[in-house]
């Protein structure tokens, strides 16, 4: 899986692209360089119940570790993948 990030001011996209075709996008906001909020997560139809929203959850919080940074929930489904998986709260600012 394939993961392009786009930052422009304050606002971000995280885009996931299995065999370079879009097959799902996350946005968020950056408040400052301690902290971002994921606002939505979206999955094409044709990709639904492969895992690809989870997937962009945990890119999320692979980059939110390697820049130090916490991750606050607008998404209902993040929030959702963060309280089931135990590993990535140390990032997860409730």
């Amino acid at each position: 899986m394939n993961f392009e990030l786009k930052e422009g001011n304050k606002i971000g996209i995280l885009l996931a692209k299995p065999n370079g075709e879009e097959a799902g996008r996350m946005t968020f906001t950056r408040f400052n360089d301690s902290k971002i909020r994921i606002d939505h997560t979206y999955v094409r139809e044709e990709f639904e119940g492969k895992g690809i929203g989870k997937k962009l959850v945990m890119e999320a919080v692979k980059f939110a570790r390697e820049y130090k940074l916490k991750i606050e929930t607008k998404c209902l489904f993040a929030k959702h993948v963060f309280e089931k998986n135990e590993e990535i709260q140390d990032v997860w600012e409730k």
